[in-house]
């Protein structure tokens, strides 16, 4: 069947989709979310339909901008339409639902339909829920990760030893890469920083690092930065690294289960060729990992994966029970992690944290007391210099200062409604009022904490003050705020957290952080 295009400016969140109209659609003999191939000169592409009575004429297909630019259509492109193969992969995923185990040639079918757009949302959600239900194993795992990294881009910086750190989130403010990666640059070692945007937390590394650089970086624009500076810190969405990871993550924050966590994490620096890694597991109450043991399993598994895909991995144990550093919000945590590079501001927490997680990489390739000498490239201001070397490089402003990282204008301070000390800080709510607040879209939203865990305090005192670049969604927070409270406040002896008086609505606490 011929059909001409109709590029309908729609995009469709990555996915190869195209619209036709009822009529045609019948005469072809597909449904919706069914999957036909396009043919143009001699490209030739699969994809998923959506049926319209209306929005496409008879004799038309809708085109998406993904479609258009994958076989470079024009208006009225006259196309070959015929009804797709059934995808051997959808056998594959009935095989893992009855409980079969997946080998990689299966895996890696999976994996390339998912990339290529020949499953539909439907089909992706099942996999994700087999994997989640029937459990992955390790050699599912390592099969797993290795599709991932080549289904997408490769990093090649031809060096033998590449270094690099990752956190498996759930933390507010926990900027440490911003600190990590020049600390580590500036001693001649090589970190070339692959990190998220936020997915439900008020900013992810690639945010905070967006206030003060570009990080959409491609694949060539990363070597180059890399191989000057020895470090960089780049959005992963822009350079396609393991770009299935970012498909699958789509399905499992809607269905509240993370099954991929391992290959996810481990993918991505397989791809930018890491052979030495540093995880932190940040470990408590409103993190992922709420006891010591989840998290020694947890580093157990990555540290085998690790060895299965040639990755010297080890793992560190982080407090996940509080924000690190006083500051919650993309330009906010940005000006926090400047002025400890300038050594300008004092934030305990974070200093600790981010030493023990570069020294941990120091001593991995045999340089000793890891944790003294980050604190001295630290205090040296070496790591500030390769930082602003980096964001020149990036193409930002290397003479940047803390106060060209603007806030925004709203602001409410909440103050200790009654004495003593500070017990406890619940991550969820607090994250919950940043987002509120306008982070991470609005870079300038967020929170600075005047009191901490085990702080003691007065009526009156400041607690925190929210930022917004918007009165209306400073309302919000407000609004939030009235109905919870993510302070504990009592003394030492006092063990009521609070009381349940009837069922409670419990609210989404699942965090889907990379």
């Amino acid at each position: 069947m011929h059909l001409k295009a109709d590029i309908l400016g729609i995009e469709s969140g990555g996915k190869p989709t195209v619209f036709l109209n009822k009529s045609d659609a019948e005469e072809i003999g597909i449904s919706a979310s069914g999957r036909i191939t396009i043919s143009f000169k001699k490209k030739t592409l699969t994809v998923i339909v959506n049926i319209t009575t209306a929005s496409v004429n008879r004799g038309f297909i809708g085109i998406s901008e993904e479609v258009k630019q994958l076989l470079g259509l024009k208006q009225n492109h006259v196309l070959d339409i015929a009804i797709a193969a059934f995808p051997k992969s959808l056998q594959f995923i009935h095989n893992k639902l009855t409980r079969r185990r997946l080998l990689y040639d299966e895996i890696y079918e999976i994996v390339k339909d998912v990339v290529q757009g020949n499953l539909n949302e439907s089909e992706i959600s099942a996999f994700v829920t087999a994997l989640s239900m029937q459990g992955l194993d390790m050699d599912e795992a390592t099969s797993l990760a290795l599709a991932m990294v080549e289904t997408g881009e490769q990093l090649d910086l031809g060096k033998k030893t590449i270094v690099d750190k990752h956190s498996i989130g759930g933390v507010p403010g926990d900027k440490t890469t911003l600190l990590v990666v020049p600390i580590i640059a500036s001693m001649g070692l090589t970190i070339p920083k692959v990190s998220s945007r936020a997915i439900t937390s008020a900013g992810g590394t690639a945010d905070r690092a967006e206030a003060l650089m570009p990080v959409d970086l491609k694949i060539p624009e990363m070597e180059q930065v890399v191989r000057k500076s020895n470090g960089c810190i780049a959005w992963g969405g822009s350079l396609d690294i393991a770009p299935a990871d970012d498909i699958f993550v789509r399905s499992e924050y809607s269905l509240y289960i993370d099954p991929m966590l391992l290959p996810s994490i481990m993918s991505k620096k397989k791809a930018v060729k890491a052979s030495h890694l540093v995880i932190d597991i940040p470990t408590g109450r409103g993190s992922k990992m709420q006891t010591i043991s989840e998290s020694d399993f947890l580093a157990k598994e990555l540290i085998e994966l690790g060895r299965r895909l040639g990755i010297h991995t080890q793992c560190v144990l982080t407090n996940g029970e509080k924000p690190v550093g006083f500051t919650l919000g993309p330009s906010l945590e940005a000006r926090e992690a400047l002025a400890v590079l300038m050594n300008k501001a004092v934030v305990p927490d974070l200093v600790d944290k981010v030493c023990h997680i570069a020294g941990s990489i120091f001593e991995m390739v045999g340089k000793k007391n890891g944790y003294q000498l980050a604190r001295e490239v630290l205090r040296s201001g070496k790591a500030e210099q390769k930082m602003r070397e980096i964001i020149n490089l990036q193409g930002g402003d290397s003479k940047i200062k803390i106060d060209d990282l603007t806030i925004g204008e709203e602001k409410a301070v909440v103050r200790a409604k009654r004495s003593g000390q500070i017990s406890w800080m619940d991550n969820m709510i607090l994250i919950e009022l940043a987002r509120a607040a306008g982070a991470p879209k609005d870079k300038g939203a967020g929170i600075i904490f005047s009191k901490k865990v085990g702080d003691k305090v007065r009526v009156g005192d400041v607690l925190y003050t929210i930022y917004s670049e918007k009165s209306r969604k400073m309302s919000r927070a407000i609004e939030i705020l009235s109905e919870t409270e993510p302070f504990g406040i009592g003394d030492n002896t006092e063990m009521l957290i609070h009381k349940i008086k009837e069922s409670p609505l419990v609210k989404r606490s699942f965090i889907m952080d990379r």
